[in-house]
């Protein structure tokens, strides 16, 4: 059995027991974390939501936060004399989904 949920305005397909990476929830470890922004419910009989599945929902339980690899925005135009380096490092939230209820 398969969902896919909505968190910090992405999609994600998730099944129990799987590892996944959303933008921060501000959550202790060790807490869980229950999704009820549930589109799309597959498996044996498939639930589709218009825009969210009436009662379903998936738990999960927080691994840890922690912020992603360093990225390197550089503005530049040509000629002109003018160059900016900023770095970004965007936080995330590491999820074990526990169980999907439909």
């Amino acid at each position: 059995m398969y969902a896919i949920i909505e968190t910090g305005g992405k999609q994600i397909k998730v099944e129990a027991g799987q590892e996944i990476y959303v933008e921060k929830l501000g959550v202790e470890a060790d807490e869980v974390v229950t999704f009820d922004k549930v589109l799309f419910v597959g498996g044996e009989n498939v639930k589709v939501g218009a825009p969210f599945v009436d009662g379903a929902t998936v738990t999960a339980k927080v691994v840890k936060e922690g912020r992603a690899k360093k990225i390197v925005v550089f503005k530049l135009k040509a000629k002109k004399n003018y160059r900016r380096k900023q770095g970004h490092r965007q936080p995330y939230t590491k999820l074990v989904v526990e169980t999907i209820n439909a």
